[in-house]
């Protein structure tokens, strides 16, 4: 018996899409044996994810430590679905001359006023996605980002008026 709930595990190929797709991930990296989190706008080349920074504790954990883990995720709320893509690879900066003038070539742009002039290419070891199905019995809320929807009975719709409060549920049963 088939549970129609069970995250479904995701292809190589599907992960990619994915991957190809999104704009902005999470960079997860070690910095002085504790866990660091950065978001990066980055893009998908011939394999690889490559992502620009500044100087600053990012570059040095990603570029000059090395083992990373980056994620992506999504959710698509008319069809109560959500997914995740993670990767975990080896980072390097981006520093022979050849290669920092195709990187200058991706459509890469930093989002923030300070400078990044620092690319760095992610090779991945190992790329898992899964994607899973949101209960009928939830109903996520405006806090966590889902807009209404019209297309289907109990789909996202946000508590109109609602006050939002620190540590209350974010994701409630109807």
């Amino acid at each position: 018996m088939s549970n129609e709930y069970a995250p479904e595990i995701l292809s190589d190929t599907e992960c990619w899409r994915l991957l190809d797709e999104t704009t902005v991930g999470r960079l997860a990296v070690d910095v002085a044996g504790r866990p660091d989190i950065y978001p990066v706008n980055y893009v998908v080349d011939d394999g690889t994810i490559v992502f620009r920074t500044g100087a600053g504790t990012k570059f040095a954990a990603a570029a000059l430590m090395h083992h990373v883990a980056f994620e992506i995720d999504g959710y698509l709320p008319t069809e109560r679905v959500a997914w995740s893509v993670v990767v975990k690879g080896w980072a390097d900066q981006v520093e022979r001359m050849e290669e920092v003038f195709d990187a200058e070539d991706l459509p890469l742009f930093p989002w923030a006023a300070d400078p990044k002039p620092n690319f760095v290419r992610i090779t991945p070891h190992e790329v898992t996605g899964r994607r899973f199905h949101i209960l009928d019995t939830i109903r996520a809320d405006s806090s966590i980002g889902w807009k209404p929807v019209d297309a289907k009975p109990g789909a996202v719709v946000p508590e109109p008026g609602a006050e939002y409060h620190p540590g209350a549920s974010k994701i409630r049963p109807s």
